[in-house]
């Protein structure tokens, strides 16, 4: 039986059977996978689904800036930004497009609504991550080490971060599939180099996706490049390089004729978008939309992968350390191999903390990497905790002893994550229930408008609202600039005119937009939160304690961050006297109401 306890990274000379270490020992590597692949993608699939099913969309750019483009494409209205404004084009319709072919199939479905097209979405998003997953464990099972893989799977299964991301409609999403498949590209390389392949999925993830994904293939071509030099492959190395810059240039033509047959002009959405975030000036840019310290995204990470993250930031240190003290049980290729695949997360996590502005979602590409990284670390150390060898000082600890710490350490960080990710599900899925009783018989009419005040960046999107009837925005104390609406032209324009016709009211400036609100007055239907102890202003009444004018449809329960303790919102605590009271969630009320009549 080949052992197992190595990191061992594959060359590409290497055989499926055996390896030459840099000593010219002949060491056994384990090709095959601890898991099969299909038990693997179920596995994957299963938190995946979930979140589709469950996750409560956490970032309101995904409802408008994807789920509304989706919804006016396939159903003739929805919000629109300034950003699909042609003014300013930083927003791909290719994206978008592809995400409403979906939807469009999902549609056909017998017993089909549009809150059930949303979901269906949604699913295939989940699927498609579960694909992507199980191609990169594998990667990782024959490139590194089994275990290693399976470890990877773990940490994925059991992140929030991942959790969310797995599902949501946002180009970082798209970007981290892509990261997955041309990570697996570059590290399997039994078979032969995939240098194009991996080129391909990377250029496809920041053109259709998001540009600045493009960054995380640099150690990757590093590697190419220098193998190439010093093994005299140069010519090889050129072709590899060329096949995979001419696939990635296809993907690039695609999206500039999809996107200049919406905008109705020709132009190349990712250069917008690098323009925009780069080169924007003073006063617009994404800065002006809120600036975060340097470690944000270190805070961020800890709450989203907790354990997991601090040992993936530890991956090249210990492999630094394995190599010196512990060369019995790596090479210096495998060693060099394994730094390449762990440099995406420094380099990603180093460029994003240095920019003001800063958004969770900023990190889902290198979230795979990130678990790469700390089941490369987690394999280390087991390696060195399991070890028998009696120089070293762990080997006089019993077996037992080791076994129990290990497991109270793991079993911990899985607690750990499944608690954060059950309790963001209980405490903020409101915006995603209480429209539900609008597709009740009798409850709504043609024309009707369910209207958002403060509580408009929750909008789960036009998906959940029924056919005849709007969502408007009511004036809060939020004041700069909404989203508007699709140009709904029938006769004369041609397909689509909402996506070339130049709407009123736009700037990239956060400038409000006096035209975006509808008097309250016209509101059949209002959404309005309501939290014990807040306070109450002239543009922000409590309106669900206001009886007189207005009845409730349905509430749903939703957590008070304001008198919530940071533990409380961190983790779940079941609402139960036996938690203590400092621990206990508190909780405030999201509403659907109804005008009462004759008011």
């Amino acid at each position: 039986m080949a052992k197992v306890d190595d990191l061992v990274a594959v060359g590409p000379t290497e055989t499926k059977s055996k390896a030459k270490s840099s000593k010219g020992a002949i060491r056994q590597v384990i090709p095959q996978t601890l898991l099969e692949p299909i038990i693997a993608f179920y596995i994957f699939s299963i938190p995946n689904l979930l979140a589709a099913l469950y996750a409560p969309i956490q970032d309101c750019d995904e409802v408008f800036n994807y789920w509304e483009p989706t919804h006016y494409l396939n159903h003739g209205f929805g919000f629109q930004t300034w950003e699909y404004s042609p003014d300013y084009a930083i927003r791909s319709w290719l994206y978008v497009s592809l995400h409403a072919i979906v939807g469009k199939i999902g549609s056909v479905l017998p017993f089909m609504t549009k809150k059930s097209e949303f979901f269906f979405v949604r699913v295939v998003l989940a699927i498609a991550c579960a694909v992507c997953e199980t191609r990169l464990f594998i990667a990782i099972s024959r490139s590194l080490n089994p275990r290693v893989g399976v470890l990877f799977l773990l940490v994925l299964t059991v992140s929030p971060g991942m959790f969310h991301a797995s599902a949501a409609y946002l180009p970082s999403s798209f970007s981290m599939y892509t990261t997955m498949l041309g990570m697996a590209s570059f590290m399997d390389w039994r078979g032969g180099l995939k240098t194009n392949n991996g080129i391909f999925w990377f250029g496809a993830g920041g053109i259709v996706g998001w540009p600045f994904a493009t960054i995380l293939v640099f150690p990757f071509l590093l590697e190419e490049v220098t193998l190439g030099v010093l093994s005299g492959a140069g010519f090889e190395l050129f072709q590899r390089l060329l096949d995979g810059t001419v696939r990635a240039s296809l993907a690039l033509v695609l999206e500039i004729c999809v996107d200049s047959f919406f905008y109705k002009k020709i132009l190349a959405v990712p250069w917008n978008i690098v323009m925009y975030n780069i080169f924007s000036g003073s006063g617009k840019g994404p800065s002006i939309y809120g600036t975060e310290p340097w470690h944000f995204y270190l805070r961020n990470l800890l709450l989203n992968f907790n354990v997991w993250f601090i040992l993936a930031g530890a991956a090249l240190p210990l492999l630094g350390l394995q190599y010196y003290f512990r060369r019995h049980a790596t090479s210096m290729q495998s060693t060099l191999r394994s730094i390449v695949f762990t440099m995406p997360v420094y380099l990603w996590l180093g460029i994003f903390s240095l920019q003001p502005h800063k958004e969770e979602r900023f990190m889902y590409p290198i979230y795979p990497a990130i678990g790469m990284n700390a089941a490369i670390a987690s394999h280390m150390i087991l390696s060195y905790i399991g070890s028998t060898n009696p120089k070293d000082l762990i080997a006089m600890v019993p077996p037992k002893i080791k076994f129990v710490f290990v497991s109270i350490f793991v079993l911990l960080a899985i607690d750990a994550g499944i608690s954060r990710t059950f309790g963001m599900v209980t405490a903020y899925s409101a915006p995603l229930k209480i429209y539900d009783t609008l597709q009740e018989s009798g409850v709504v009419r043609p024309g009707d408008t369910v209207c958002l005040g403060k509580e408009w960046y929750r909008f789960p999107s036009s998906y959940f609202i029924p056919k005849g009837v709007r969502a408007k925005f009511v004036k809060s104390a939020f004041n700069g600039l909404l989203p508007g609406e699709f140009n709904e032209a029938k006769v004369g324009f041609g397909f689509f005119p909402g996506t070339w016709l130049v709407p009123a009211g736009m700037n990239d400036e956060n400038i409000e937009d006096p035209g975006k609100y509808t008097d309250i007055s016209h509101c059949s239907f209002l959404v309005d939160s309501y939290f014990p102890g807040s306070n109450a202003s002239q543009l922000e009444p409590h309106h669900v304690v206001d009886k007189e004018h207005w009845e409730e449809i349905l509430c749903s329960r939703f957590l008070d961050a304001s008198r919530t303790s940071l533990l409380g919102r961190t983790l779940w605590f079941p609402d139960s006297d036996l938690v203590p009271e400092q621990l206990r969630r508190k909780w405030g009320q999201y509403c659907l109401l109804r005008r009462r009549t004759g008011r």
